[in-house]
């Protein structure tokens, strides 16, 4: 029964695959990155078995296992959906026999390109304990770096059926994506971070945490070929039994919580509704001081928007996250009077963030999807839908520019570089937002009806993509004579940089909403095709 589960993903993954090529190129391309990352994964677990250093000989293993471990535990929580290709609501009316579908799943879950990757990556550990102590100490350690991968596979599907109500529910998904945004856009802080501290603390005392995360479930499969090495056989057998009594405990939580999983809910409990008072008119626009018409509604259905909508809110806590984060990587350095090249450096900084916080409009119009479809009927004016979605997006973006401004002015320790810093910020911002306007108008494609915020309906999303790249280099490239008054006009170029900048945004954004708006009247049906999901 387990090989019918095998062949019968294997065959949903190819039905899936046909008349689909974007599907086929996206899994092609999964398939060559894990096969990529698990070489390079695999060679740094051969770092314990050939290094002279004894210390980073225990770290590397614990650590590197424990994030493996961690990832696993995490990610469907965060990033559910990833893999539903047997999901184990489709077998819910179904007389199977519990037992029977738990080793159906879990079979049907060891074949993919995560398990795939993890396999390939962790087998460094069992080649590295061959070379180092011999056949026997490599046998030990292919059988940890398996029961690693069913420890990672069990707890990963143990963890998505416990928690399979709450991540039904409308609220869990919002923050899951939020959660997901924050983790997406921390990747390169973290580690910034981990780097940092590594270096400070000491392998002494790294060395000494990793022997208490080797004895822990997270660590101690991947420990073991280590102490086959060694010839701690005891340690090896308790390792072993750990692990083994992990994947059991997992087995039996994944088979209480499969019933749950298979017949729960979608609901996310009791809703409150509010009687509805006012005429509608009034109820829309709420304390909002807009004008009552056309363009005033506009813009307050893009404020609710940016707020409800949990992709547009993802998109903006990683602009925040990664806004935040390389300015004050390049700001904290040393002080930039008459260094030219690295106050270029500094200015850069600030013109790279900006026109990335343009950016956040360029596939705007995929947010609606069919939605947009009303717009095309009535007939909004390109101008008129343009303007009033940038200035709506701009409502929350420039409260976050101004405060970057203010943080790396404080952390250069001098509020007399504000002024320069704000006019560059928006300088960029407002080049950023003009291409972005044309990206979203000739580069707009269909977003996923899912829960994924990430995620990209077909290969033609990712070529578009590519497009919005484009536009934000070209927004980087406009936004350069104001980055260049700021380093060659000394005390002049630093009084005009704030005038100057923002002049240049509102110009910008001006003529980019003006020409955008006239291409946009001719294309309403052409872009009504491109954001509607293909099913």
């Amino acid at each position: 029964m387990a090989l019918t589960f095998a062949r019968l993903k294997l065959r949903v993954l190819r039905n899936g695959f046909r008349g689909r090529p974007g599907k086929v190129i996206l899994f092609v391309v999964g398939l060559l990155a894990a096969l990529f990352y698990g070489v390079l994964a695999a060679l740094f677990f051969l770092i314990p078995f050939v290094s002279n250093a004894p210390d980073w000989a225990a770290v590397i293993p614990a650590f590197a296992g424990t994030v493996l471990v961690l990832g696993w535990i995490l990610l469907p929580l965060v990033w559910f959906g990833v893999d539903e290709t047997l999901e184990p609501g489709r077998f819910a009316l179904l007389p199977l026999p519990r037992p029977t579908l738990l080793r159906g799943l879990l079979i049907a879950a060891l074949l993919g390109v995560p398990a795939f990757g993890t396999l390939l990556a962790t087998s460094g550990l069992a080649i590295g304990a061959g070379m180092a102590g011999g056949p026997l100490p490599a046998l030990v350690a292919a059988v940890g770096v398996v029961l690693g991968l069913l420890l990672c596979v069990v707890v990963s599907r143990a963890v998505t059926s416990g928690f399979s109500r709450a991540l039904r529910a409308r609220r869990t998904r919002d923050l899951a994506a939020v959660v997901l945004a924050v983790l997406a856009a921390s990747l390169g802080p973290i580690q910034f971070l981990l780097t940092s501290g590594a270096q400070q603390v000491g392998t002494e005392r790294l060395a000494a945490f990793a022997d208490v995360l080797g004895w822990t479930p997270l660590a101690a499969p991947y420990v073991v070929g280590l102490d086959a090495v060694h010839g701690d056989w005891a340690a090896v057998a308790g390792r072993l039994a750990v692990t083994v009594g992990t994947v059991l405990l997992l087995m039996w939580w994944w088979s209480s919580s499969l019933e749950s999983a298979m017949v729960g809910t979608s609901g996310g409990g009791e809703v409150r509704v509010r009687a509805a008072t006012g005429a509608p008119v009034a109820r829309f626009f709420g304390r909002a001081r807009l004008p009552r018409t056309p363009y005033g509604a506009m813009v307050q259905r893009e404020l609710r928007y940016w707020v409800r909508d949990v992709r547009r809110r993802a998109s903006l806590i990683t602009f925040a996250v990664i806004g935040v984060f390389l300015p004050v990587v390049t700001n904290l350095g040393p002080s930039t009077d008459g260094n030219v090249v690295a106050q270029g450096v500094h200015g850069g900084s600030m013109v790279l963030v900006g026109a990335l916080a343009g950016l956040g409009i360029a596939n705007q119009f995929g947010y609606d999807g069919t939605a947009y479809a009303m717009h095309v009927v009535v007939g909004v004016p390109g101008r008129v839908e343009l303007r009033a979605r940038a200035v709506a997006y701009s409502w929350y973006i420039v409260p976050l520019l101004l405060a970057l401004a203010l943080l790396n002015a404080v952390l250069r320790g001098d509020l007399l570089l504000l002024p320069a810093m704000v006019g560059t910020l928006f300088a960029a911002y407002g080049t950023g937002l003009a291409c972005a306007t044309h990206a979203s108008v000739w580069a707009a494609y269909a977003l996923p009806e899912n829960q994924n915020p990430f995620a990209i309906n077909t290969g033609t999303g990712v070529a578009k993509s590519l497009l919005a790249m484009a536009a934000w280099f070209a927004g980087m490239v406009l936004a350069v004579p104001v980055l260049l008054l700021v380093l060659l006009g000394g005390s002049v170029g630093a009084a005009l940089a704030l005038p100057v900048g923002l002049a240049y945004a509102a110009g910008a954004i001006w003529l980019g909403v003006l020409t955008a708006g006239d291409i946009l009247d001719h294309r309403q049906p052409e872009l009504l095709a491109a954001i509607t999901p293909r099913t």
